[in-house]
């Protein structure tokens, strides 16, 4: 069976004013959530985001092509209700962080790893009062309860927003620190995803470009880059 794709019936979609912040009308009747709630955003720029994606649909509705409505969706409906949850799990990687685990051997990529990561580990003890210990190979690493619970209040202290925007952003880098790097503008996001490639990319380099990953990787970058528009657009007047 070929799936269903609901079809287009608006003529424009704009962006309005509304209580708590700015909707999304498509010929005047006001967007909701799937789970039928109001699809309000806080700033004019997400909306304006919001509304581009509705304008840009064909014949047919393709989701697949509207990631920042899905995000808001989703900070309505999932990550409203259960903030304390998702910043929670959210929070947990920085117990497992990819930063922290390194490889024993080869020497250069030993070496690659220290030189591209340390400097993240570094920001992370000062700027977010979290250092965190490093282990090689698959032997876990305990980290310092107050480091992670400077990186549970670093997290908690986020709205629904910003942390379903953070949510994506730490769990397609596999990085805590990599998430709130880019949050911070510490790095730019695609700093990020190089970052959290390092042994992919030195693996490629070995044995040469496996296609079938290389094209879900480039899913992946472009879900994080579209995670980190959302963030900066929450942040946009």
């Amino acid at each position: 069976m070929s799936g269903w794709a609901p079809k287009r019936f608006w003529k424009a979609a704009s962006v309005v004013e509304a209580e708590g912040g700015y909707g999304i009308a498509l010929d005047g009747r006001a967007v909701k959530t799937p789970a039928k709630a109001a699809l309000v955003v806080p700033t004019r720029a997400l909306a304006e985001a919001l509304a581009a994606e509705w304008e840009a649909q064909a014949e047919l509705v393709n989701p697949a092509t509207m990631p920042t409505t899905r995000t808001a969706n989703s900070a309505i409906d999932k990550v409203r209700p259960q903030r304390a949850e998702v910043a929670e799990l959210v929070a947990a990687y920085g117990g497992t962080d990819l930063l922290c685990y390194r490889a024993d051997a080869p020497d250069a990529l030993v070496a690659r790893q220290e030189a591209l990561w340390d400097p993240l580990l570094d920001w992370a003890a000062q700027a977010l009062r979290a250092p965190l210990a490093v282990t090689r190979g698959v032997v876990p690493v305990a980290q310092s309860e107050a480091a992670l619970a400077a990186l549970q209040a670093e997290v908690a202290a986020l709205d629904e927003w910003q942390l379903s925007a953070l949510h994506d952003l730490v769990g397609l880098t596999g990085s805590l620190v990599l998430g709130l790097a880019v949050a911070h503008g510490r790095i730019p996001v695609e700093e990020a995803w190089t970052l959290s490639r390092v042994d992919e990319d030195w693996q490629a380099e070995q044995w040469g470009l496996d296609e079938e990953a290389a094209e879900h990787a480039a899913l992946r970058r472009a879900a994080l880059l579209d995670a980190a528009r959302f963030w900066a657009l929450r942040h946009a007047q």
